[in-house]
């Protein structure tokens, strides 16, 4: 279990659902039960009076301000300690220094003359680690920023009422539990609080960012049930939400961390502490924690080997006697365990794994998938599950018109039209079965009433279609646009035929509005009074269906006729609406009246008889009386086109698809079914629950476990947060998306939070791992088959690089085994490791996907990133290093000549294996004299030293074991491009960034062989000719050793394929 796991069940009572943090404040006094007598009663005050100015201080001591609070992050200097907490960047902090130390003991035998060239190594490893260190800070710095873009959600001032006193602009941190305040349109809610008395016919607040709703909420002043969900509180407001219609009068009744903005800053809080490390780095440290050990028992082992050179005791009588002890070979050896460390850790992993990171996300840019944090992108390629919001993820988050009613030839005949179109573009989709003799009366009235009767508007912003006022009046008149206009035209001279609603501001003009009759939650419509050319007035009228049948008396037939609306007709109608709404439709009807004899001669003038009855919501029922019926539509949020595609794509892939919603349960599942998440005609009973049903499940952990898509509706941030605690301890990947400020804390303890992007809030978008531009959940999914392109290709360039460190290690220690002189030194290896390695690792992140990514099930988290047998492949490839390097190093000393390529053009002397072996002892060989050799530009001569030929003068040999090393790991790239296949089936020139990245490696390695001052700080000089031919010819073999045991691996999964299939074959037979 990984530590979110455990900090989970550490926090669990008996179950996950008891865990305190999911649990509600037993004392909280539920004002939205109560009446509102209750409420002043419990709250000691009245709603005329409010709080008083002597109670105000108590009431603060007990509740604090009104305020959330800060929580102090990790200190900088601890985050800095914590980047150092990794094993080998332990073991690299102890090489630098190590290496510090030789390298100022050094440069003090030469009278206090140092050599910059002698730091240059520990000063390499001190920069690796510092920029590790910062890179490190900056990411843990952020996890805080949800917090910070939480409080500026909250209001800053509050109209309040105290001691019968009206006062504006208090500061709403001030606010405390009872306080009376005061709510207009545009106000941000200061507090939780109860409506106590509804200023305006209607209250809407739109909460959605807190509970998730698509649309504003019409607000009361009515008690609910005690158990009423986050939703149901209908006589509650919420902090940080926003009045949108209406004003009212309000009770304070949580403040500060008391409120459910107050409840999400904790959860925020809390998940942000349950954070664990991705899949990757998992493996990475436990690799680390392996390397460590290899690397202590193979530096023990070289220790062991050489201590016969710098301490040596003579036996006299079976007793030991005269010890003796070289410190100068001591050091030497102490610096071959610190090049042995340093070749062992593959100290360009970090910067490679993060500039492919970094490439994937311009990726996944690209494909509208902005990842704010880097290790997301390989996590995501592990995603086994993803929890999505249904609406803007699945959904358009744009109301359309899906079907349309109108009234046939008859009283007993309806017309049904299925309307296409998923967004507000009046040119998305068409209306089917449109009659082609244009349209006739009923449907002309239809139009008339959703273009004049509607206060919204369709922009184009950005290559979209944008509403501008409540999301069902907009869809209404895209409607309108689909519809048409009549044969004739409306008015002579009418709008412009290229204008966006070019239809409906011709029905405007044609029917010019005099009066509105407001939207209220008792009628349940809007009406207009227009004034028609023939200067007759006429009422039309959009709302709730089953309450404009109530008022209508009368329904229009397709010609216009208008006859009486029985029983039968509307039964009928009723049946209609019953189909629309089992079809998760939202439904609205249309109708109008033509005789209203008191507006007669009313023309919008205050003055006039008629304008006392607007004054009056209470006089709109009556008004909206005696109706003729005309029509209905079907209206909803559709489906993104693109999103079934998507599902199909995850069962395929084996990601399981939940939708997590705060809809309610019918919209949702007709939505699943027909984006696939269910089966058009399954039992879906098992697999769609509500919130609140999910939490009293006796085993939650079981209905999670069902394969298959689930669905959770009515779903508060509680319940979020759970099933993503409950699935992470199943051991699954969960990538969770979410827009509001609810979803934060779900984000936050999710694998991979996914915020949306055009309608996510920050706190949303600072919570999460990857923001979607486009708010589409079929990203999110093209986001997954990225994740796993990239892992792939990391594994390949992790593998790679270890596989070159494994050669390093070889030469190293077959050097000390061997007794040699040291044919490489830290620094060199450093170069390689950071530098030359580094743009081959890098071009294998542009390793061309698999074509059949997304139809492999998703890696386990525990999978190996090394398994037995890439550790032996690179076992028998970082022995050949080995062999290849201190072989050519051992060559030069020793052979004239190698494979017919001749090495005595500088003119160096030879000895045998034997002196080289044993070339400490060199002062006690007699006549032993070397001739000067020529080294690039140089003559070196030893006429004052002759076994300076093994310290100085090993500056060729060096300079040939560096060059084979850094050929050989070329070629090594190579077969990094397949696990298992062929050179021959992925030929190199399949990844043309790989070729380039070796050319600029080799171009690098000349740069340090051929400028003088490069040079002679990693202590190498030029090659000849031939020299470069048997540096080629020695790297080579590496490809072809590869090959082999590639053969050999293909063969063994062939053969046991095979095997496999021939007992199913006998087993079913």
């Amino acid at each position: 279990m990984g530590r979110g796991g455990q900090n989970i069940g550490k926090l669990e009572t008996n179950s996950p659902r008891n865990s305190p943090r999911f649990l509600t404040n037993p004392n909280l006094f539920p004002a939205w039960a109560k009446d509102v007598y209750a409420c002043e009663n419990h709250f000691q005050v009245t709603q005329k009076s409010g709080v008083l100015s002597a109670d105000i201080e108590r009431r603060r001591k007990i509740h604090g301000f009104n305020e959330l609070d800060k929580h102090e992050g990790p200190s900088i200097w601890k985050l800095i300690l914590e980047q150092f907490g990794d094993t080998l960047v332990r073991i690299l902090l102890a090489a630098a220094v190590i290496s510090f130390v030789l390298a100022w003991y050094d440069g003090e035998k030469d009278d206090g003359k140092k050599e910059i060239n002698a730091f240059v190594e520990p000063l390499v490893i001190f920069l690796i680690l510092i920029v590790n260190a910062i890179v490190g800070v900056w990411q843990e710095n952020n996890a805080e920023k949800a917090l910070e873009a939480l409080k500026e959600i909250q209001s800053e001032q509050a109209t309040v009422i105290r001691d019968g006193k009206r006062i504006t602009n208090l500061p709403a941190k001030e606010l405390v539990p009872g306080d009376i305040v005061e709510l207009r349109v545009g106000d941000k809610v200061p507090a939780d609080m109860r409506v106590v008395e509804l200023i305006s016919s209607t209250l809407r607040v739109e909460q959605g960012s807190l509970t998730g709703e698509s649309e504003a909420v019409n607000k009361t002043n009515k008690a609910v049930a005690e158990d009423a969900d986050i939703q149901g509180k209908r006589c509650m407001v919420f902090a940080g939400t926003t009045v949108v219609n209406g004003s009212c009068i309000c009770l304070v009744t949580q403040t500060g961390m008391e409120t459910e903005i107050g409840r999400v800053h904790t959860q925020i809080h809390v998940a942000s502490q349950m954070e664990e490390d991705t899949p990757l780095k998992k493996k990475l440290n436990e690799f680390g924690e392996s390397l460590t050990k290899i690397i202590g028992v193979v530096c023990v082992l070289v220790w062991l080997i050489n201590v016969k050179y710098f301490f040596t005791v003579e036996y006299v009588d079976g007793w030991p006697r005269n010890f003796k002890f070289s410190f100068e070979k001591c050091t030497y050896y102490f610096e071959i365990a610190v090049a042995l460390a340093v070749a062992a850790i593959p100290e360009g992993l970090p910067a490679v794994i993060t500039t492919c990171l970094a490439l994937g996300t311009r990726k996944m840019a690209q494909k509208n998938a902005l990842v704010r944090k880097l290790p997301s992108v390989e996590t995501l390629g592990c995603t086994t599950v993803i929890c999505s919001d249904k609406t803007g993820t699945l959904t358009t988050n744009q109301m359309a018109v899906a079907k349309l009613v109108a009234m046939g030839q008859t009283a007993e005949e309806l017309r049904t039209f299925k309307v296409d179109g998923t967004t507000y573009s009046p040119y998305d989709g068409e209306i089917y079965d449109w009659p082609s003799g244009g349209m006739d009366a009923n449907l002309q009235m239809i139009a008339k009433i959703a273009a004049v009767c509607n206060d919204a508007g369709v922009e184009q912003s950005e290559h979209k279609y944008v509403a501008t006022g409540m999301p069902t009046e907009a869809a209404l008149k895209v409607l309108v646009e689909k519809m048409g206009l009549p044969q004739e035209p409306l008015l002579d001279g009418g709008s412009c035929g290229s204008d966006l609603l070019r239809c409906c501001q011709q029905w405007n003009e044609c029917e010019r509005r005099i009066a509105t009759l407001e939207f209220d939650r008792d009628r349940k419509s809007m009406g207009v009074i227009v004034n028609s050319p023939s200067a007759k007035k006429s009422l039309l009228v959009k709302g709730a269906v089953e309450n404009l049948l109530e008022r209508s008396a009368k329904m229009q037939l397709l010609d216009g006729s208008v006859i009486q609306l029985d029983d039968n007709s509307r039964s009928l109608i009723l049946i209609a609406l019953q189909e629309m709404s089992c079809s998760a439709l939202r439904c609205l009807g249309f109708a109008y009246k033509d005789e209203l004899p008191e507006f007669d001669t009313y023309d919008g003038s205050e003055d006039h008889p008629a304008h006392e009855l607007l004054l009056k919501p209470s006089n709109y029922s009556s008004i909206e009386s005696q109706l003729i019926f005309v029509g209905l539509v079907g209206l909803r949020d559709p489906p993104r086109k693109e999103v079934y595609q998507a599902i199909q794509d995850c069962k395929q892939a084996g990601i399981r698809v939940m939708v997590i919603t705060g809809d309610n349960k019918n919209t949702a599942e007709a939505i699943c079914r027909e984006i696939g998440v269910f089966e058009p005609e399954e039992d879906i009973s098992p697999r769609s629950l509500t919130g609140k049903e999910f939490m009293v499940l006796d085993d939650q952990i079981a209905h999670l476990r069902q394969s298959g898509g689930l669905l959770f509706s009515r779903a508060e941030p509680r319940h979020k947060q759970e099933i993503v605690a409950l699935l992470k301890e199943e051991g699954e990947v969960v990538a969770m998306t979410g827009d509001g400020v609810n979803d934060a804390p779900a984000l936050k303890l999710a694998d991979i939070g996914v915020a949306m992007g055009i309608a996510g809030t920050e706190v949303a978008k600072e919570a999460s791992d990857m923001v979607l531009a486009d708010d589409n959940f079929s990203t999110i999914v093209a986001a997954v088959s990225e994740g796993r392109s990239i892992y792939n290709n990391m594994k390949a360039f992790i593998r790679y690089m270890i596989s070159s460190n494994m050669g390093e290690v070889a030469s190293i220690f077959l050097t000390a085994a061997l007794g040699i002189p040291e044919g490489l030194v830290p620094v060199q290896l450093l170069w390689v490791n950071l530098v030359t390695d580094g743009p081959p690792a890098t071009a294998l992140g542009f390793n061309p996907s698999d074509k059949d990514i997304m139809k492999k099930p998703p890696r386990r988290k525990n999978d190996s990133l090394i398994t037995a047998w890439i550790l032996f492949r690179y076992l028998v490839i970082g022995i050949y290093v080995g062999i290849a390097t201190v072989g050519v190093f051992i060559v030069w000393y020793t052979q004239g000549s190698f494979l017919g390529i001749d090495l005595t053009g500088d003119g160096h002397t030879l000895v045998t294996y034997s002196q080289l072996a044993n070339w400490g002892q060199c002062s006690s060989w007699e006549d032993f004299s070397v001739s000067p050799f020529t080294a690039g530009t140089r003559v070196l001569s030893f006429e004052n030293n002759s076994c300076d030929y093994f310290q100085s003068g090993k500056v060729k040999a060096t300079t040939l074991s560096l060059s084979v090393l850094v050929a050989i790991e070329m070629f090594n790239s190579l077969n990094a491009l397949s696990e298992d296949g062929s050179l021959l089936t992925m030929p190199p020139w399949a990844n043309p960034w790989l070729l380039l990245a070796m050319s600029f490696s080799f171009g690098l390695h000349f740069l340090v062989l051929y400028v003088p001052f490069l040079s002679q700080v990693f202590g190498i000089v030029p090659l000849s000719f031939n020299e470069w031919l048997l540096v080629l010819a020695v790297a080579f073999p590496v490809i072809l050793i590869d090959e082999i045991i590639k053969f050999v691996r293909r063969c063994a999964t062939s053969f046991l394929k095979s095997d496999a299939r021939k007992s199913s074959k006998l087993k079913s037979e």
